[in-house]
């Protein structure tokens, strides 16, 4: 459109932070921190594990030991690598749960039971916390709970060190408000850069609105110049053509504005201002980079070459819209994302944004979806490109955005798996 040249040319830089907050960054940092504090707190267990390892039948200890402290070093690892992060955080919690179920069943039969704290309390807090990364808010919370209760009720019997009930209530409290402080500030932080994502994705998609509606807007300016100068205009004149040179004159400004009318129908809104495809993909990739999860960016050359500013503000909106589809639906955990940006003679671009997460069936989007449909695959069409999905279950998501219309010669076409069906995802 005419009026979206100066968003696109002109944009203001930004003045966000290039990596803001997100739901992704708060699960990378939380997570790395509890599996970084259970190795300190595993550290504090060792001196007791030491002093207290004659109590326990040797065949439970050579299970429990290992499987806690083994797996504490391997979900440390993963956290810090961000793999299989919730799996690993949740197969402590279920391991922690289990030795300490098992703990008063394999007591040794006479063996002095030390009457101090238990080794097993110094990892109350770690598996709590764990379960606040691995489960659901409610399941963490039950989890908080059953962990120190079963701990406090096992204190008190003979196997546990017979201890009293004020000092196992004690002990069971103290792992129920550390562990809870942890509980709380997961999920409070989760909340928060939920809503930051929210946010972010409402604000874009708030921006291409006012895009299309100041856009609209040119247009029924532009018109309502051409009805009021020409055709109401040629009206006037036709209807005041008394003369035969009145009537000339009224015929060759009807023809003037029916010619004017059809160049308004065949003509791109853009009304001839263009802009370099090296601008259009700046703009992309700077996008991606705000975005609140990252984008592997595949960048070619995409020349020196001017294409109508209408259709480097489709191409840009298409492909913001993607990327926000695939931060909304494509999932979290091990997803990889990429924006892919390349040029093609004589001045084509081809934008793919692609996602390896959950994919989708484009028959089964309902039609009042209008994300795909409208925001992207009518939105270049309409600026004479082409977008395609290719998209299936399980198997991520490819979305291919070019203009002009047609493959690049010698490059494969992108094809959707099913029919659109009229839906979207976003």
């Amino acid at each position: 459109m005419a009026g979206s040249a100066t968003v696109l040319i002109a944009a203001p830089p930004s003045k966000q932070p290039r990596n803001p907050i997100s739901r992704k960054q708060v699960e990378k940092v939380i997570s790395r921190s509890i599996a970084g504090g259970g190795i300190v707190f595993a550290a504090q267990t060792l001196p007791s594990l030491l002093s207290q390892i004659d109590e326990a039948e040797p065949l439970w200890l050579a299970i429990v030991v290992p499987a806690l402290f083994g797996w504490l070093i391997v979900t440390v690892i993963l956290s810090f690598a961000q793999v299989w992060v919730r799996q690993a955080h949740g197969i402590f919690a279920i391991l922690y749960l289990g030795a300490l179920i098992t703990w008063p069943m394999f007591m040794m039969p006479g063996a002095d039971i030390f009457t101090g704290i238990h080794w097993l309390n110094y990892l109350i807090t770690v598996a709590t916390g764990m379960a606040a990364i691995a489960f659901s808010p409610a399941l963490a919370t039950v989890y908080l709970v059953v962990a120190p209760l079963i701990y406090g009720i096992i204190r008190t019997l003979p196997a546990g060190g017979d201890a009293p009930w004020g000092l196992a209530v004690l002990e069971s409290l103290f792992a129920f408000l550390l562990g809870g402080a942890v509980v709380i500030l997961a999920i409070m932080l989760r909340q928060a850069s939920s809503s930051v994502d929210t946010a972010q994705a409402t604000a874009i998609n708030r921006y291409g609105h006012a895009v299309r509606q100041h856009a609209t807007e040119v247009e029924r300016v532009q018109v309502d110049s051409i009805v009021h100068d020409s055709v109401l205009t040629t009206l006037l004149s036709a209807a005041r053509a008394f003369s035969p040179e009145a009537k000339v004159l009224a015929a060759t400004m009807a023809g003037n504005a029916i010619g004017h009318l059809r160049d308004a129908a065949r003509a791109l809104p853009d009304d001839g201002t263009t802009v370099r495809l090296s601008a259009v993909a700046e703009r992309i990739t700077d996008a991606a980079a705000q975005l609140s999860s990252p984008f592997e960016l595949r960048l070619k050359s995409v020349g020196s070459r001017s294409i109508p500013v209408q259709a480097g503000e489709a191409v840009y909106s298409a492909a913001v819209q993607a990327m926000v589809n695939s931060l909304q639906h494509a999932g979290e955990a091990g997803i990889t994302r990429w924006v892919a940006v390349r040029g093609f003679a004589p001045a084509g671009i081809e934008v793919v944004v692609g996602d390896t997460g959950v994919g989708f069936a484009l028959v089964d989007i309902p039609s009042e979806r209008l994300g795909v449909r409208v925001s992207i695959i009518e939105r270049v069409a309409n600026a004479g490109g082409r977008a395609v999905i290719q998209s299936a279950p399980g198997e991520g998501t490819i979305v291919s955005i070019r203009w002009p219309h047609g493959a690049p010669s010698g490059q494969p076409t992108f094809e959707p798996v099913a029919p659109s069906g009229g839906g979207g995802r976003g």
